[in-house]
């Protein structure tokens, strides 16, 4: 009798945990469709043609939009192959424990820093040293948040990765380099492009380091060497000025914003089926 009610109390407390995990679900899931259905009904009303062929000087986005796409790439120019580098070094290389585990916690750290903290940073000796902003900083802002990210993903696909394949590798004379280039990143290469998909999404909406580093600019320039105009930060100072149209507009870069890291996502996916 005692075991019959063991596991009916067992039963109903397994479907009690079961009811509240579906019922805190679904009430996350409201918050994130009211907060996708508001900037979708907000930013629609932005949109405009102005939007993609002005500068902001003028109410467009133009400008902001390429900038954001300039400092992104340069970004991930320097912090996939560093992040990806450190992790290879880590799985394949990392003999001493102690100093792999030092760096592991050291990235650990970096990848729960605040952005503002990292753009205070680039601040301190990038700008202030120059006085002046520059595209430059704002890269290297988020080249730095891009680092941890890539480096924690890679050194837990490549972990994956069976022993056995590298031993059948040098069993067949391939080098330490060949082995990991040719087999075990063709087995990895799922996890290691998940995790740039994942970099590219966690800086492409960061402001906080770019208000700090590259700054922002109302017209078209591509010069590294001065300040360059960004989305994000149009966004932030287009929704704190009482123009109602430039509001509007802020709602709009933010709905492209969305859509473009969402895409990001929705690629990444679709390169890792096939």
């Amino acid at each position: 009798m005692r075991s019959v009610n063991f596991i009916a109390k067992r039963v109903l407390i397994d479907k009690l945990i079961c009811y509240l995990s579906i019922a805190f679900a679904i009430f996350g899931l409201i918050f994130l469709f009211w907060i996708i259905c508001t900037v979708i009904y907000k930013g629609m009303a932005g949109f405009s043609l102005a939007l993609f062929t002005a500068p902001t000087s003028f109410g467009g986005l133009a400008n902001a939009l390429l900038g954001q796409l300039e400092l992104v790439v340069i970004a991930s120019f320097f912090g996939v192959p560093f992040g990806i580098m450190a992790g290879v070094y880590l799985s394949e290389y990392g003999l001493n424990k102690n100093i792999s585990n030092l760096i592991r916690n050291i990235s650990d750290i970096m990848m729960s820093t605040p952005s503002i903290v990292i753009g205070a940073f680039a601040y301190a000796i990038l700008v202030k040293p120059l006085n002046s902003y520059s595209g430059w900083a704002g890269s290297f802002a988020l080249a730095i948040m891009m680092i941890p990210v890539v480096l924690k993903t890679t050194d837990d696909m490549l972990s994956l990765v069976p022993k056995t394949l590298r031993e059948a590798s040098f069993a067949l004379g391939a080098s330490k380099y060949k082995c990991i280039t040719s087999v075990v990143f063709r087995a990895a290469k799922n996890g290691l492009l998940t995790g740039v998909i994942l970099s590219v999404a966690r800086v492409a909406g960061e402001t906080a380091p770019l208000l700090f580093t590259s700054s922002n600019s109302d017209f078209f320039n591509f010069n590294m060497n001065e300040a360059i105009p960004s989305l994000s930060v149009s966004i932030f100072d287009f929704s704190s000025m009482p123009d109602e149209s430039l509001n509007a507009v802020a709602w709009a870069g933010a709905l492209i914003l969305a859509i473009f890291v969402l895409g990001v996502n929705i690629l990444g996916r679709i390169l890792i089926r096939k």
